[in-house]
């Protein structure tokens, strides 16, 4: 009990976080590498503003990850770690802890044993006396308390998760059409708020939520459309009176910094908030229509939209592929795909498997998504005559190692990228294409010549994304004779098929989650040669199966036949009848 008492001192006074009797957080980081001596440094200086912990500092500093410092406190204090996005709730547990005790010391209830009285909670600090003492009161005493270590920010996202929001929206829609305050919808410092303030934050929070990627407000001529777009799909979630946008408009323009007296033109923006423990961008839109303003909101969350290439889905030998292209120190790596296809995803995914302090990155793109440590990001600016071709020659004077472009469109943007890749660049773009072989036309109808294609082309990526059928729900069933002609079956194969379902766990939708389904075109020397006598998109086609290139429909095709997705969620982004 000492021991504790003396960790829980330490931290209160602002003294490194002590993990054992010889070595402090910041000893052990710098032995394991995870660290420098100058970032240490840096943090010291900041706790001496702030008087906060050393991991805080840290965290916040973009230097370390909670999960690295949830593991090392865990190893050092023989305490146990808990990976709270992999757990289900108990929900007698959660009915034990009021939401606002549990935001307020920062408690996840995990689990009730019954028969023994015992209480299990995720805490990002365990040792906090007042936290656990508050907690007996609450529960009356007899109970015992377990406790665990999780990351703060895991813990904020999880209460989100299970306490829910629904309650909330409803609450300040009641407090506006009558006038009442529903004091569970306040923040707990029970500080009032105006209510559309509180609404649009639920709104947005609720939309973090469900995992949605967009959120749309939707005026039409006597009442209001919210509609979020999850896994790639639209959903109408709730209907609102006319009267409420004009209002709901003024806050969204606000947190996005536009113009509120401008009604009659397009507008866009960027807000920032704190949504279920962790900073969410939003990507803002106004468009003018002929009942009112439409916006549209982009959610741009880095923990979600980031993904380790290892975990894309991508069969080993596709895999291996990818990180022999990558592993080129000069050439053009290309991703074609439509709007919504995950393209910008997996550019971020490969920058972050690339990132490390022996190279340096630059990217230019329209706009900046997703914030990078370590990675010098410029957005383009047609208004100061910053565009992607003038950026790239001011980028091959900062002494880049790697390029990132965000989308190539025309001729003098391409001549700056494969001019960059000549002088000794990895270079990475966009391109609106339907396949990867297609974009081969594509880059000679603007201007490229074939000879600069096929020397400086490391490889191309055709990329979709697919829902991922939910496997609580599905449904199995045998292929008819059109179902094995798609899928190129024979009449001997037996295979089992999936439908999707309906169940809570899906909210009634079927699916799941998205994966992404990726056909990788790496260019050799005969491939090199094909391009540079102009051979036709078949040829290259022919021969690039023959080397073993898998096309989005075998992608496709292979996910249908695991029961990863279904036959008609793949129909709907891939033609499959091509070949039939």
């Amino acid at each position: 009990m000492i021991a504790l008492l003396k960790y829980y001192i330490l931290l209160n006074i602002g003294a490194y976080n002590q993990l054992d009797n010889t070595r402090s957080l910041g000893d052990i980081l710098l032995e394991k590498h995870i660290i420098t001596a100058d970032q240490l440094n840096i943090a010291v200086i900041e706790q001496k503003k702030n008087a906060k912990p050393l991991d805080k500092i840290l965290i916040n500093l973009g230097f370390v990850s909670e999960a690295v410092v949830r593991d090392l406190k865990s190893q050092s204090l023989g305490l146990t770690a808990i990976d709270l996005t992999k757990l289900v709730v108990d929900n007698e547990a959660i009915q034990l802890v009021p939401r606002s005790l549990a935001e307020k010391y920062k408690v996840l209830p995990i689990s009730f044993n019954k028969k023994n009285q015992i209480l299990s909670v995720a805490m990002a600090d365990v040792f906090n006396i007042l936290a656990i003492d508050q907690l007996t009161n609450s529960l009356g005493g007899g109970i015992q308390i377990e406790t665990a270590l999780a990351s703060e920010t895991d813990i904020l996202s999880a209460i989100d998760n299970w306490y829910g929001f629904e309650l909330s929206i409803d609450g300040i829609l009641h407090e506006i059409e009558t006038g009442e305050i529903d004091y569970r919808s306040l923040s707990t410092d029970d500080e009032y708020s105006q209510p559309f303030v509180r609404l649009i934050d639920s709104l947005l929070s609720d939309a973090v939520k469900h995992g949605a990627s967009d959120i749309h407000f939707e005026p039409e001529k006597s009442f209001l459309r919210i509609r979020y777009r999850i896994d790639g799909v639209l959903q109408q979630i709730r209907s609102l009176h006319k009267n409420y946008w004009s209002a709901m408009s003024v806050r969204l323009k606000i947190i996005a910094g536009l113009n509120i007296a401008e009604t009659r033109i397009a507008q866009d923006g960027r807000a920032s908030m704190t949504l279920a423990g962790r900073y969410i961008d939003f990507r803002v839109s106004v468009h003018p229509t002929v009942y009112g303003e439409n916006i549209v909101l982009r959610i741009l969350d880095s923990e979600k939209g980031i993904t380790n290439l290892e975990n894309i889905g991508l069969l080993e030998e596709s895999l291996t592929n990818l990180k022999l292209m990558i592993a080129r120190p000069e050439g053009v790596i290309l991703i074609t795909g439509p709007t919504g296809s995950g393209k910008t995803t997996t550019l971020y995914s490969i920058l972050q498997h690339l990132n490390t302090e022996e190279v340096n990155i630059m990217t230019l793109e329209d706009p900046v998504e997703y914030v990078l440590g370590q990675v010098r990001q410029t957005a383009v600016n047609e208004s100061v005559k910053l565009d992607f071709s003038t950026g790239i020659r001011s980028m091959m004077r900062q002494d880049p190692d790697i390029i990132l472009i965000g989308e190539i469109r025309d001729h003098d943007t391409a001549e700056m990228a494969f001019r960059a890749a000549m002088t000794g660049h990895q270079v990475y773009s966009t391109l609106h294409t339907n396949s990867a072989i297609g974009s081969i036309p594509r880059l000679l109808d603007i201007g490229v010549l074939p000879d600069i294609i096929a020397e400086n082309t490391i490889g191309i990526i055709g990329q979709r994304l697919v829902r991922k059928i939910c496997h609580n729900c599905k449904q199995s069933y045998n292929p008819n004779s059109m179902h094995r002609k798609l899928l190129h079956l024979t009449s001997e194969q037996n295979v089992v098929l999936y439908h999707s379902g309906q169940c809570e766990q899906c909210e009634n939708r079927g699916y799941k989650g998205r994966i992404a389904l990726m056909e990788i075109c790496r260019i050799n020397e005969s491939l090199q040669d094909l391009i540079a006598h102009r051979a036709t998109t078949y040829d290259i086609k022919r021969h690039g199966k023959e080397m073993g290139f898998r096309t989005l429909s075998q992608e496709g095709t292979r996910q249908v036949l695991e029961g990863a997705t279904s036959l008609e969620e793949i129909s709907r982004v891939i033609d499959l009848t091509t070949y039939v």
